[in-house]
């Protein structure tokens, strides 16, 4: 399998240094427009895995897209990050320009690949990779923003009842899923489908409790570019990792992911299983009927209007 990630800077690098350690990709390529960046990252990385047993072979290359020729995935985290004080939609104008570049070259040289969008506005310039590529390809573009919001949520939930039951592992906690926009107010933690140690969440938070933990999660972009005075890179680069992942070895696993809705015409966020084809309603046995976008309607309008205001600017 071949993998490109356009975009060099702290999420794509570390993407790419977290795909390249596990190996199981055969090639992957860094593409940036900063002259050498690419290169020296991708150099670096090759460095490292002098020590490790990966067999992928990492490259870079200064906006010369033909290197991204026949890539199977092309994950997109170029563009402008956000900083302190800012929202995702605030970077609308300045990514939309940004990501006709990117599909135009990236489409040139990798026609039939799937697309995992990073860049923010995710859900927004997850809709307009459909737009460009038709939504009867929709299937083939998914936005990596609720595998993170899922992580934050899943690291509140930890380390609150961890203080109560005195130790906890990550894997103890399940079905913790954050669906709607991927924004400060748009994004949907599903605090009632949460199971720590084989009960639901609110056998150890009280109620007021898991609102902390939902707030903490809606808010947990804004709280790292705050500290960090940019975006954070860790936690995404590994969402990436595990969305890319679940394609190369074709797991299907069950991923929220922005993905187009043909109800609403628009991309956002719901539960969707991953595999080498792209991105299905079906997962764990269930079908679209039972998907959450539905089971929480109120809410999802809510978000679906958001992110309509914000495509709107495209």
């Amino acid at each position: 399998m071949k993998v490109s990630i356009i975009g060099a800077g702290n999420v794509g690098a570390t993407a790419a240094m977290k795909i390249a350690s596990e190996g199981f990709v055969k090639e992957l390529v860094l593409l940036d427009v900063k002259e050498g960046v690419a290169e020296g990252k991708a150099m670096d990385i090759m460095q490292s895995l002098m020590m490790d047993d990966s067999e992928t072979i990492v490259t870079g290359t200064t906006g010369d897209y033909s290197k991204t020729a026949n890539s199977d995935v092309i994950v997109i985290t170029s563009g402008v990050p956000r900083k302190p004080g800012m929202t995702r939609e605030e970077l609308v104008g300045v990514n939309s320009k940004v990501m006709t570049v990117v599909l135009d070259g990236a489409t040139k040289y990798s026609p039939d690949a799937i697309f995992v969008v990073v860049s923010n506005p995710m859900d927004t310039m997850t809709q307009m990779v459909v737009n460009y590529l038709g939504t009867e390809n929709a299937n083939r573009v998914l936005g990596m923003g609720g595998a993170l919001d899922s992580a934050r949520f899943k690291y509140n939930i930890f380390m609150k009842v961890r203080e109560k039951v005195g130790y906890l592992k990550p894997h103890n906690i399940q079905d913790c899923w954050v669906i709607g926009g991927h924004g400060d107010t748009t994004m949907i933690p599903l605090a009632n489908k949460v199971i720590v140690l084989g009960k639901p969440l609110s056998d150890y938070l009280t109620k007021e409790e898991i609102d902390e933990v939902v707030d903490a999660t809606m808010k947990g972009g804004a709280t790292l570019t705050k500290m960090l005075g940019t975006s954070a890179w860790e936690a995404p680069a590994q969402g990436i990792c595990e969305v890319v992942k679940s394609i190369a070895w074709d797991e299907c696993n069950t991923i929220p992911s922005s993905v187009y809705h043909p109800s609403v015409g628009l991309c956002i966020g719901d539960l969707v299983a991953v595999g080498s084809t792209g991105w299905d309603w079906e997962y764990d046995g269930c079908d679209e009927s039972k998907s959450y976008m539905k089971e929480y309607a109120s809410k999802c309008a809510e978000s679906v209007e958001a992110i309509r205001k914000v495509n709107a600017a495209l």
